[in-house]
């Protein structure tokens, strides 16, 4: 009795943390709102008085009825506000990536237009379609503005602890730092770790218990995030101890599998004392499908599908494809002769290089890059690498290699070596988006889930060339490739040239 009493306050204190939490969310997205519908408002009524045009009129059953200005804008406000919402805009995972949150920004403005445009069709006014146009060209331009201030501001918060959940992170010791790692680069995601708890399965019984390897531990965590965490032993009542931390997430990285009794049972017990679960699963979990259950003669059947592989999304991947290649290559067309110039005059070499690669489903094909080394520099490569302690193989790197020219070093970072490659996008051997090009030898390499990258061309740009480079570890390139191959779609793709004109700004990892 005493222990469900207990039970039962912890319950009550979580849930009184998770509702200050809720509050300042709310707080917050209220605040966002309510500046977003001012933004609207006063560019509207900006616009509108530069382009002359105050006095509304409408039309609408042959009734010339004017219309007050600013009851108009402030209709049109709160049509924006909810385009917004509706884009999932102040959700808070996506308020913290500001490529994606951007894009939606542009998505919620295409909804505004065209809701805007409507409600003058309906109502008949005098009001001009370019000031419409004009008005969600830069409501889109100063909100995102205004959301990068907001993310900076909530960004300088979370590093002080405040509007942050404190988090238990539960798993092996590898799977702890992959995720402290993780949690250390993303500073804007309001998980905050307070606590880690190592865990192993039991071989002879199959159950979960505490992994005794601290050692390892320390190790990962002093190794992704830079300052000890205080562990928690797993065991007995350990819903009642995570509690006691002040906790209100429990983030499991590996070990408990989905779908397994172990979860399930340690599931039930972090939600009785209202802590939420955030389960990290893999790269190729079915979860991200879709799914449909069908029940035939008594017996059910869930089949499940990635929709973005149907035939019609392949065919609206290749025209976009089409699209942004023949863009590329005409407005960068002075561009590339610049520096095909300066390739020529500078060793009188070729300007182009073309390598083997492997594509989509293991087909070979030839890849086309302004050449940035030596023209015998492929037969110097052993004795490069044997000279930096390397051997051949998918991941060697080199910070100095001598066999790159100066032109060569000013385009690779730059990332203008690769604009050739547009022509093979146009071809259709490669796309614009996609997992990096691979070398067979690397391909040789490929275990079965990593094979699954070859089920896409290969891109000039993905989720390998901006999100590190060759600054990545192997698991974190792996997991960037595959999650590729799970999750694309054309606006995700949008999302990653979006972020690749970052990464050409501010290089990273690029050698």
């Amino acid at each position: 009795m005493p222990s469900q009493t207990n039970d039962a306050r912890l319950a009550q204190r979580v849930e009184m943390q998770s509702a200050k939490v809720l509050r300042w969310r709310f707080a917050f997205n209220l605040a966002l709102m309510f500046f977003d519908g001012l933004v609207y408002f006063c560019i509207g009524l900006l616009v509108m008085y530069v382009s002359d045009g105050m006095q509304i009129v409408t039309t609408r059953l042959q009734l010339n009825m004017h219309i007050n200005v600013y009851l108009y804008e402030a209709v049109c406000a709160l049509i924006w506000v909810a385009c917004a919402h509706s884009t999932g805009i102040y959700h808070r995972h996506v308020f913290a990536d500001g490529y994606a949150l951007n894009l939606l920004l542009l998505k919620a403005s295409a909804y505004c237009w065209i809701m805007v445009c409507a409600l003058n069709f309906i109502i008949q006014t005098n009001v001009w379609f370019y000031t419409i146009c004009w008005t969600a060209l830069i409501v889109w331009i100063v909100e995102m503005i205004v959301r990068f201030v907001a993310r900076r501001f909530l960004t300088y918060r979370h590093r002080k602890g405040d509007y942050a959940y404190p988090t238990v992170i539960v798993g092996s010791p590898e799977g702890i730092g992959q995720i402290l790692k993780f949690l250390g680069q993303r500073k804007q995601l309001n998980y905050r770790p307070v606590r880690v708890c190592p865990i192993r399965v039991n071989r002879e019984t199959g159950l979960i218990e505490a992994d005794p390897n601290t050692d390892v531990l320390d190790t990962m965590v002093r190794e992704s995030w830079g300052e000890p965490i205080e562990m928690i032993e797993y065991g007995d009542h350990l819903a009642g101890r995570i509690a006691q931390t002040g906790a209100q997430t429990v983030m499991v990285t590996d070990v408990l599998d989905r779908f397994s009794d172990n979860l399930s049972t340690f599931a039930v017990q972090m939600e009785s004392l209202n802590l939420e679960i955030a389960l990290i699963t893999s790269a190729l979990d079915i979860a991200q499908h879709a799914t449909q259950l069908r029940n035939i003669q008594g017996m059910s059947i869930m089949t499940i599908s990635l929709p973005q592989y149907s035939p019609v999304a392949k065919v609206k991947k290749r025209i976009f494809d089409i699209v942004v290649s023949s863009l590329a290559i005409v407005l960068s067309s002075w561009i590339m002769l610049i520096v095909a110039i300066a390739i020529k005059i500078e060793d009188g070499g070729p300007v182009f290089y073309k390598q083997e690669r492997i594509g989509l489903r293991g087909k070979p094909f030839y890849i086309h890059k302004f050449r940035s080394m030596r023209v015998d520099a492929d037969q110097h490569l052993k004795e490069v690498l044997a000279a930096n302690g390397q051997e051949m193989g998918a991941r060697y790197k080199l910070k100095h290699d001598p066999r790159i020219t100066k032109v060569g070093n000013f385009i690779r970072k730059t990332s203008l070596d690769e604009l050739p490659q547009f022509f093979d996008v146009f071809m259709g051997s490669m796309s614009v988006v996609g997992p990096r090009p691979q070398r067979d030898f690397e391909v040789q390499e490929y275990d079965p889930v990593y094979a699954t990258r070859l089920l896409v061309k290969p891109g000039i740009t993905g989720p390998w060339q901006v999100s590190g480079r060759n600054d990545l570890d192997e698991e974190e390139s792996r997991q960037l490739d595959v999650s590729y191959v799970q999750d694309w779609s054309v606006m995700g793709d949008v999302v990653y040239i979006m972020r690749t004109i970052g990464t050409v700004l501010h290089p990273s990892g690029a050698y």
